[in-house]
């Protein structure tokens, strides 16, 4: 069975149960940068170039931010609140603004030369983000890191790229539709942030459940879906710089200890009438019968 199976369910069960946080994160986001960017371009070209500058550089912020929550809740709750959670991806912004602007001119110029050699930039290169923001790799080792990560999988994760893709096209027309009625400035306004709000966290939910369900599978680990489990059912990738004898890179269990749930310390239960009275040990023999009553036949 592959990996990604079942991913995109996975996903729509954490978009569900987060919604709240992950649609905060990004509206508050989105929001801002249509408000800047509408008043920046009345004020020219300059104001114009400014407005492409500050949106690019939240559209960064965003997905380092959300991609730090998807690694926030996997533990069954919210750790980090809007605040926090901008803090944390601050540190990521420029990695993911160098590693994301590099693979986009690989992947147009891929898209250029016939189309295939893109699609499959795109597919082996989907990861980077995660890489850098959860693996803690570089701008350019990211680029072999998610490589190593897809390699073996490719198909997989072209495939779920695609459905992802598709529902972004109809989401895309039937918020058209709905907002064909208003003004041309205002429908592009409303449908940027009402979209970008929306597919953001989801597309954020797929890339990062990728990478920790591809991750565990490169490792040899068993993966369990975070949509309603328990934190110790959760394996995490080792942290950057983890060696195997430290406690962050996980391994097999020792041979003399439990898996969760196991009863393997513990003795056997005894079939129901066997068990000692109380207070006698293993090795004290059974008292004697009483002696018979007298004139008892």
């Amino acid at each position: 069975m592959s990996p990604l199976s079942g991913v995109l369910t996975e996903t729509w069960a954490l978009y569900r149960k987060y919604a709240a946080h992950f649609l905060l994160i990004a509206f508050v986001i989105y929001l801002i940068t249509a408000v800047l960017f509408a008043l920046l371009t009345l004020a020219g070209i300059v104001g114009l170039l400014l407005a492409e500058i500050i949106n690019i550089a939240a559209a960064f912020l965003l997905t380092a931010a959300l991609t730090k929550a998807v690694q926030d809740v996997r533990d069954g709750r919210v750790d980090l609140d809007l605040g926090q959670t901008y803090r944390a991806a601050v540190p990521f912004i420029l990695p993911v603004a160098g590693a994301s602007i590099l693979a986009a001119i690989g992947i147009v110029i891929g898209f250029a030369l016939l189309i295939v050699p893109g699609l499959i930039l795109l597919t082996f290169w989907c990861l980077i983000v995660p890489c850098i923001v959860i693996g803690g790799a570089g701008v350019f080792a990211s680029f072999g890191e998610s490589m190593r990560t897809v390699r073996g999988h490719a198909w997989n994760v072209f495939g779920t790229l695609i459905l992802v893709f598709l529902i972004y096209i109809a989401f895309g027309i039937v918020v058209g539709l709905i907002l064909a009625f208003l003004p041309l400035f205002l429908r592009n306004f409303i449908s940027t942030v009402v979209i970008g709000t929306l597919v953001a966290p989801f597309w954020a939910l797929v890339i990062t459940l990728m990478y920790y369900r591809l991750t565990a599978a490169r490792a040899g680990q068993p993966y369990a879906a975070t949509a309603g489990t328990a934190p110790a059912t959760v394996w995490e990738p080792p942290y950057p710089g983890a060696t195997p004898e430290s406690p962050a890179a996980p391994g097999p269990a020792p041979e003399d200890s439990a898996a969760p749930g196991s009863t393997a310390p513990f003795p056997p239960a005894e079939p129901p009438g066997s068990a000692p009275p109380p207070g006698a040990g293993p090795s004290t023999p059974p008292p004697p019968p009483p002696p018979p009553s007298p004139g008892t036949p």
